[in-house]
């Protein structure tokens, strides 16, 4: 079987997703041309040897629309030869990004792909290709009769399954902040964070090298007096099993962002004299309740781990998605999984969680987590929109 290795993986430093955040100058094209171009010049590779690039992207409107990906390698400067495609899979689509690449690789279609992604919460908001349309249709309608609930009322309902108080959710959600403000301080994000030069706030042009997000100074403490966020009367009265503990402090902030994995077969890169970073071991993809929604990691994770012989001991790493602090919490608890391995440079809440982007920027500092440990195995799993998740397990070469 064709080995699909990472060559390479890089991404942005993160940007609060409103105006006036870092990148909120940048198009959203600019902000993927930028890394797409970053990893074919570090690797002083042809770019016309690509043969896709696969990217996602949640927000396919406006300035994110007809195929982002496509649009950006042509700003990155490659060539009119190179195809690229952009795909949907919520919150998790270059997550999927990466898997259809492997795959692609694994199945002989493909030698070398970019898997990739990108958002800009600040330009295209949240809610705006929904804004005021029924996205659901009749059948979804007489199927949940009571309706579909926002993600926020999800981690609710997550939170008080599981028996996660406030204290439990801030005190979690400092230690990210905590963790990634280490990372940066120890220069642990230097070898994945390629810049791109913005206008600050003086309206002088620099580098953007460190993620806007992260508040070093964060405290449980200090997290403790915000207000919750999702509670409403109509809510209140059909889950009264709500703690209403869900806050700014333990979501992951709106973000702009990018990310970029360099996938080839191992025979690519030995041809081209390209050292392999990791390969991918196994791929899973679940569904589970949408009404729960944030919940399919953990029979994501129980397919991967069985797909690839493995128990989560045998895992060094875990890089879980923080869209909300109770998902990684409720994903530990079910395995029993070593807190230290879990998240260990921080996670979205701290670094940020710029949708499309968030499944190769995942995937991008588990690679440099394994490195820098000496780890073998590593395993990235997201909670996605409509009760959904990937999984997958890469192995450090």
């Amino acid at each position: 079987m064709t080995n699909a290795v990472i060559v390479d993986a890089v991404r942005l430093a993160s940007g609060k997703g409103k105006m006036g955040g870092a990148l909120s100058g940048t198009h959203p094209v600019e902000l993927l041309a930028t890394v797409l171009r970053s990893i074919v010049e570090r690797n002083n590779l042809d770019p016309a040897q690509v043969d896709d690039v696969i990217g996602g992207c949640v927000a396919q409107v406006g300035e994110q629309s007809l195929n982002i990906s496509r649009t950006a390698l042509l700003s990155a400067g490659f060539p009119d030869s190179v195809p690229a495609t952009t795909i949907d899979r919520q919150c998790g689509s270059s997550q999927q990004a990466a898997h259809f690449a492997a795959q692609g690789i694994i199945a002989g279609a493909y030698d070398i792909v970019i898997a990739c992604g990108v958002e800009s919460m600040s330009r295209i908001p949240m809610g705006t290709a929904t804004l005021g349309k029924d996205t659901h249709g009749p059948g979804i309608h007489a199927r949940y009769p009571a309706g579909l609930v926002n993600q926020g009322i999800s981690a609710e309902l997550i939170a008080a399954k599981w028996k996660l108080d406030r204290d439990t959710l801030d005190a979690y959600s400092a230690q990210s902040h905590q963790r990634a403000a280490a990372a940066i301080a120890a220069g642990a994000f230097d070898n994945e964070i390629v810049p791109i030069d913005v206008a600050n706030a003086a309206g002088e042009t620099a580098a953007h090298l460190v993620d806007e997000t992260v508040r070093a100074a964060t405290t449980a403490e200090g997290l403790s007096g915000l207000k919750p966020s999702f509670r409403t009367d109509e809510y209140a009265a059909r889950f009264p099993e709500a703690g209403w503990n869900i806050t700014p402090g333990n979501s992951s902030p709106l973000t702009d962002g990018a990310s970029a994995v360099l996938i080839m077969s191992e025979e690519a890169a030995n041809k081209l004299g390209l050292t392999p970073r990791a390969r991918f071991h196994s791929f899973s993809v679940a569904g589970d309740d949408p009404v729960f929604m944030l919940t399919a990691p953990i029979p994501a994770t129980h397919k991967v781990l069985a797909r690839a012989g493995l128990s989560i001991d045998d895992i060094d790493a875990y890089e879980v998605n923080e869209a909300f602090a109770p998902v990684p919490l409720a994903w530990a608890h079910e395995f029993n999984a070593d807190p230290a391995k879990l998240n260990p440079r921080g996670g979205a809440i701290a670094l940020g969680h710029a949708l499309g982007s968030s499944g190769t920027r995942l995937l991008t500092t588990l690679v440099n987590q394994l490195e820098a440990t000496g780890g073998r195995y590593g395993l990235q799993t997201m909670c996605e929109g409509a009760g959904m998740a990937n999984a997958t397990i890469i192995e450090r070469i």
